[in-house]
């Protein structure tokens, strides 16, 4: 198979954590140089991309939830048949922290439990404001332990900062080195050995509100 073949499915990727902590944001400044200014809360925003996983061209979505308590029944119809869970808490934001362990944490693997998670930190430029009750690396590092996630990583989508090394596949492996695991994706071979290494600037396909609130009319009905 040569490295211009692709796969027959897309990976997915569904960001998870508390509202404001930065979700969309990071999502926005990785896949397309820019910082929005505005918070709007998110229903589902979807964001397109590639990656190569050994030789193989590897169509990838990334999935925005949100994290409100308004959307607590609404979120998980964007979980099944996830590949992997980035879990998202704001170092200014002890709350978001603790939401990892309590709540987020299991709600995944509640819904996906073979799926691997990636811990992330964002908003690390509030660091460089004032040190006093941050969440620091180290605190990073003690929960991404307790609730087994396959990496940690720290970034701010404002300065920019970590995002070129979620980017690098040399020191971010979305996937385990495990090869037992199995993804949803039959068509995906390579799970084991997979690796971000290129994401191209992504189509964003905003959710509207007529299909939220079609999603929670069926859900309620």
């Amino acid at each position: 198979m040569t490295s211009t073949s692709s796969a027959g499915h897309p990976l997915k990727i569904v960001v998870v954590g508390d509202g404001t902590v930065g979700k969309t944001c990071l999502l926005i400044a990785y896949t397309s140089d820019s910082f929005p200014v505005e918070y709007v809360p998110t229903v589902f925003d979807n964001f397109a991309g590639t990656l190569m996983c050994d030789g193989l061209k590897v169509n990838m979505t990334l999935w925005d939830t949100a994290g409100q308590e308004d959307y607590e029944r609404l979120r998980p119809l964007s979980y099944p048949h996830t590949d992997v869970f980035l879990l998202c808490f704001s170092v200014d934001n002890h709350n978001s922290y603790d939401n990892i362990l309590s709540k987020w944490c299991p709600e995944v693997r509640h819904h996906c439990p073979k799926a691997p998670i990636v811990l992330v930190a964002t908003k690390i430029d509030l660091r460089q404001e004032d040190q006093v009750n941050k969440i620091t690396t180290s605190d990073g590092k003690r929960l991404r332990a307790k609730i087994k996630a396959e990496k940690y990583v720290e970034c701010s989508a404002k300065t920019r900062d970590g995002l070129q090394e979620v980017r690098n596949s040399k020191q971010i492996t979305i996937f385990p080195q495990k090869p037992d695991y199995r993804t949803p994706n039959p068509d995906i071979r390579c799970i084991p050995s997979i690796e971000l290494v290129t994401f191209q600037r992504a189509t964003v396909q905003r959710a509207t509100v007529q299909r939220a609130t079609v999603q929670r009319v069926h859900l309620t009905g």
